[in-house]
């Protein structure tokens, strides 16, 4: 933002001028104030004395020489100050308060030396140390530091996005590399730890917003990336309750099914663990929304070794089924999926089917034949299972 100051009165150069004879004693004194009254400058650590001197003698020089002979005024400095302090991490708030402590010393020096001029009021001085102050130097530094922070956390998300990526393909495998991407993304350097993936409802809208700040007020660290399809990311679960934690997390914040990984302890295997997320959603897909685990039995470990062997295997098995129509074949694969998870009892799988027990056994009797495989076999019981799991899992369902 450009500004320009108001023509300072002709009679306030001789009292400009002393002072500005004086500037290297003025701007001490002035960085002793600010380093007495703004608690960010008090330590030598954050900004050192020679530092904050140099920059009070800049600032003083330049508003004197302005008031002197009216000379253009070089807000650079100023500008210079804003960025270094946002690069710096330095509260804005801090920076304005020195601004307005600098400007009020200066300010005050100089109406004790105009007092006794004809045509020149302390009211004068102070309505050019209110534009100083608000539109001036502390303006000019505000702008430049909220540019800057624009700029800086842009650049950090760009570079945590890249990180967050770099850790989802594998480009992450030196340890000295994986460490160095834990402390930028905020993450502890050893799991456990899970991989969350679910739909986007659009391209470029996250499916679980804000939940990188819900899960911190649980004590739980995570690092995000929005894809065109999906939004992935990986949780710290550490601590008695992590995981549980951070499950309740993601399903309150839930609007459709959401896929987790079982835990890991190490983050190069982050990729696998991705797989088995997207495993675990593709398998919940269609169903109510939710927290969907990808559960580490032989089925699930199947699947996610080989996909396009067990993906042809399933399909082998329910042939017969798959050639019905979509309607047909759904409810006969829920019949048998249900009547797995009822221990083989007709009557507790037509409970969760809102139909008879004898139109279980219907049901059951035409996946039988359709199969080729009989229920009463444990070995066809076996070969089911785990062609129905795998269909279960698979990307594209049992289409």
């Amino acid at each position: 933002m450009n500004r320009t100051s108001p023509p300072p009165p002709a009679e306030v150069a001789p009292a400009a001028a002393v002072l500005l004879g004086r500037a290297r004693d003025v701007s001490e004194r002035m960085a002793l104030r600010i380093r007495a009254q703004v608690a960010y400058y008090g330590s030598e650590d954050r900004v050192p004395f020679v530092e904050l001197g140099a920059s009070c003698r800049d600032n003083t020089e330049l508003v004197l020489g302005q008031l002197v002979d009216r000379r253009g005024a070089d807000l650079a400095p100023a500008r210079n100050t804003g960025r270094e302090h946002a690069r710096r991490g330095a509260p804005l708030a801090e920076l304005l308060h020195a601004y307005r402590v600098g400007s009020e010393f200066l300010w005050s020096e100089l109406a004790a030396l105009v007092r006794a001029a004809d045509g020149i009021t302390v009211d004068t001085v102070a309505s050019l140390a209110a534009w100083w102050v608000n539109e001036g130097l502390a303006a000019a530094a505000g702008d430049a530091y909220r540019e800057a922070a624009s700029e800086l956390a842009l650049q950090r998300e760009r570079e945590r996005s890249a990180l967050v990526e770099a850790l989802f393909t594998g480009l992450l495998t030196d340890r000295t590399t994986v460490w160095e991407a834990a402390q930028v993304l905020g993450l502890p350097t050893e799991g456990p730890f899970v991989v969350v993936a679910a739909d986007v409802p659009a391209p470029g809208r996250e499916a679980l917003p804000g939940i990188e700040s819900r899960l911190l007020a649980e004590e739980a660290r995570s690092a995000w990336r929005l894809l065109p399809d999906l939004q992935v990311g990986v949780v710290a679960v550490r601590g008695a309750g992590g995981e549980e934690a951070a499950l309740r997390v993601l399903g309150r914040a839930a609007g459709s099914p959401v896929g987790v990984s079982p835990p890991y302890a190490a983050l190069q295997d982050t990729p696998r663990a991705l797989r088995l997320a997207r495993l675990a959603l593709s398998g919940a897909r269609g169903r109510a929304a939710g927290v969907a685990r990808f559960d580490d039995s032989p089925v699930s470990l199947l699947v996610a070794a080989s996909p396009e062997e067990a993906g042809r295997i399933a399909r082998t098995v329910f042939a017969g089924v798959l050639k019905l129509p979509a309607a047909e074949c759904a409810r006969l694969l829920e019949t048998l999926e249900q009547w797995f998870a009822a221990g083989g009892s007709a009557a507790e799988a037509a409970k969760p089917l809102y139909c008879h027990r004898n139109t279980v056994r219907y049901r059951l009797r035409r996946v039988e034949e359709l199969t080729g495989r009989s229920l009463r076999d444990p070995r066809a019981v076996a070969d089911l299972a785990v062609a129905l799991g795998a269909l279960r899992l698979l990307p594209d369902g049992p289409a």
